[in-house]
């Protein structure tokens, strides 16, 4: 009963992430340079608490700030940038310099990654294995900061079960999210924001749903059989499903892609090793659930664990479908 509480508890503080539960908490500085080797620096955007007070840039070797002005000389705005404090109040810092030649870089700084080499230009030098690594990083801290993604791979999980069934229905998402990913990246789709959110959010709600509701062949979340014709399309075709809805939620992994930036340089290795880390993360988070499967499964309260972990993947999703309706409504 204890744990159920704990759960609960949980269910509160994970719904109040609210409509943006999938995204990265970023906030954002502007660099502007206003002569050669001159910029003003600034802190134009953030969620939470006022980034300058987490938040501290270590500026390259050979610039000095001011205040808000940084002085640069010569040789420009090159060298390292670090970011001290980020993963903690903010899982991701944006940094946007604007060049006195009018071209614009942005880098983003995570706590995996907390700092950029910058080349004292938008020309972008870095090499296709340090995009690589850079991109496939982001995959990861992307997902499992995407508090509602995981949640819909979670739902799948209880829905199917550590069944065979659970690989078709788990590579059938990850080929639906990869190809709209791919597709709104390179610009041949691109959906307005809040109608992707909140379908998002309500495919979690059905996914948590028919994982809670009986199967006529008597049991929750197991394999359903050929007779099962009175069953639902998720529980006959859970891979199915797991497409159509994966289409959505491959353009909720494109819009954070959108904000984080796709470097000129080597842009297909940033967009597939980006994908590559998405995978990964999810990998991480199956894995995980298994582990716990394997101890849990030994404990007679581990049906009822199940249920509670159900009611709080769909009470927050039901919440945050209502968040994301109201927000487009109004």
């Amino acid at each position: 009963m204890r744990g159920i509480l704990r759960l609960l508890m949980v269910a509160a503080a994970i719904a109040g992430g609210g409509a943006q539960a999938h995204e990265m908490s970023m906030a954002e500085m502007q660099v502007r340079e206003t002569a050669p080797g001159e910029f003003i620096w600034q802190w134009t955007a953030s969620e939470k608490r006022a980034a300058d007070e987490v938040l501290a840039p270590t500026w390259p070797e050979g610039c000095t700030a001011d205040g808000l002005n940084l002085h640069c000389g010569k040789s420009g705005l090159t060298g390292t940038l670090t970011m001290e404090g980020v993963g903690r109040q903010y899982s991701a810092a944006l940094v946007k310099v604007f060049w006195i030649d009018g071209q614009t870089s942005v880098y983003t700084l995570t706590a995996g990654q907390p700092s950029v080499q910058l080349f004292g230009s938008a020309q972008d030098r870095r090499g296709m294995g340090e995009i690589a690594r850079a991109y496939t990083l982001l995959g990861v801290e992307h997902i499992l900061a995407g508090i509602d993604h995981l949640m819909f791979v979670i739902g799948l999980l209880f829905l199917v079960g550590f069944r065979r069934q659970l690989l078709w229905t788990i590579t059938a998402f990850t080929a639906a999210h990869s190809l709209t990913l791919g597709m709104s990246a390179l610009g041949w789709l691109q959906l307005r924001p809040p109608p992707v959110e909140a379908t998002i959010a309500l495919s979690i709600v059905l996914v948590a749903c028919e994982a809670l509701r009986p199967s006529r062949a008597g049991h929750v979340g197991g394999h359903v059989g050929k007779g099962d014709d009175g069953d639902t399309l998720a529980r006959r075709w859970p891979a199915l499903v797991a497409f159509l809805f994966g289409l959505v939620h491959g353009l909720g992994f494109a819009g954070a892609l959108r904000e984080i930036g796709l470097p000129e340089n080597h842009l297909l290795v940033a967009l597939l090793t980006f994908n590559v880390g998405v995978e990964i993360g999810q990998l991480m988070t199956l894995g995980a659930c298994w582990a716990l499967w394997r101890v849990a499964g030994r404990w007679s309260w581990t049906g009822r664990l199940r249920t509670a972990l159900l009611y709080l993947i769909g009470s927050a999703a039901a919440y945050w479908s209502w968040l994301r309706i109201a927000a487009i409504v109004g």
